[in-house]
């Protein structure tokens, strides 16, 4: 095995395309089946439902190293084809994995079993069996905080500070292939609501050490309101969420906050999760859909919960809607113009 920082990051991670598959057949064969077969064959059938359903808009979820594990393709195409309106991620997908890659950067296959101490001499990060090179990463940093230089003083929601993301690499990109790249160009919106957790964070931080006095910030709670503001303006909504965490719960109490704020919204109508975590600890990874509902977040009327891991059940899942074809005719919802015709809104004298 190599073990020079050249050998170890040499084979690099190859994103999947689902379009290349017959996911159809597999998925109704499945349907047949039994314990988790039978559950991702339902799940896939659900997603294919909330594509077909004209009025409801659809929410991504992403927890989880994906990306860096090779799925960056399929989300790509399902921003492409108007198969999601909204994304809610962790910071480490879109700015270390995604944007990381659009800048030019790879993920390497590697293993478990390596020698970590001498990864770490050698800046070589590792997440199970993929591996970084931190001196890019850095460059990744680097590169967030000229972006947060380049921008006027004052707070933004994660949401507008990746929009500004996606214009660098409109221009500056050197992998086109992007979920960042096409969510800006489609108009889809990112919420990136734990946004210092990930490349972004250390990239913020050297601009506000900078810039003490006049700075960028990311405001949470304004992530929040807008994500509100968009389940109140879609009205009818469904969750496909990879993994759990952070984005699960976020994407989820949105329809407690509309409640809140006095708007008559209805419950996620569609809600698919695919996770390894186990419910019985009390935590919100491995917390039930049908739990959910005694929040007031989700309806138990078409819901799904996958127990996979995310590199088997999501191809399948995706690819099965692909291939149904829902999305042909399907519009996208552009929701990052609401926000722009919501401003001119808010500016217009009454």
């Amino acid at each position: 095995m190599e073990t020079d920082k050249a050998g170890l990051l040499s084979t690099d991670v190859r994103h999947l395309d689902m379009k290349t598959f017959d996911f159809v057949s597999l998925i109704e064969a499945m349907e047949g089946t039994a314990f988790q077969a039978r559950n991702t064959a339902r799940a896939a059938k659900i997603y294919n439902q909330m594509l077909a359903d004209e009025q409801c808009g659809v929410i991504l979820c992403l927890a989880g190293s994906l990306v860096s594990a090779g799925l960056k393709k399929i989300f790509v195409d399902m921003i492409e084809n108007n198969m999601v309106d909204m994304i809610v991620s962790t910071g480490a997908n879109i700015v270390d994995q995604d944007f990381f890659e659009a800048l030019g950067f790879k993920h390497y296959q590697g293993s478990p079993r390596l020698d970590d101490i001498k990864l770490q001499s050698l800046a070589i990060d590792r997440i199970y069996d993929t591996l970084i090179d931190e001196d890019q990463l850095r460059i990744c940093d680097d590169t967030i905080r000229d972006i947060a230089n380049s921008l006027p003083p004052k707070p933004y929601s994660s949401r507008e500070f990746i929009r500004e993301m996606g214009r660098y690499l409109e221009k500056n990109a050197k992998n086109n292939e992007s979920i960042v790249l096409s969510a800006y160009q489609k108009g889809v919106p990112i919420f990136v609501p734990a946004f210092s957790d990930c490349s972004a964070g250390f990239g913020l931080i050297m601009h506000q050490i900078e810039r003490p006095e006049k700075h960028v910030s990311i405001d949470s709670v304004k992530d929040f309101r807008e994500l509100t503001q968009l389940k109140i303006h879609a009205n009818e909504t469904g969750l496909l969420m990879v993994g759990g965490g952070v984005p699960k719960n976020f994407a989820q109490d949105v329809v407690v906050a509309a409640e809140l704020l006095g708007a008559d919204v209805p419950l996620h109508k569609y809600a698919i999760q695919i996770t390894v975590a186990d419910e019985r600890d009390g935590g919100l990874s491995g917390s039930t859909l049908r739990e959910a509902c005694s929040w007031g977040k989700v309806s138990v009327v078409h819901e799904q919960m996958v127990y996979s891991e995310a590199t088997l059940a999501l191809p399948m899942i995706a690819g099965y809607a692909y291939g149904k074809g829902a999305w042909r005719t399907r519009k996208g919802r552009a929701f990052n113009q609401f926000f722009a015709t919501t401003a001119v809104a808010e500016r217009t004298p009454a």
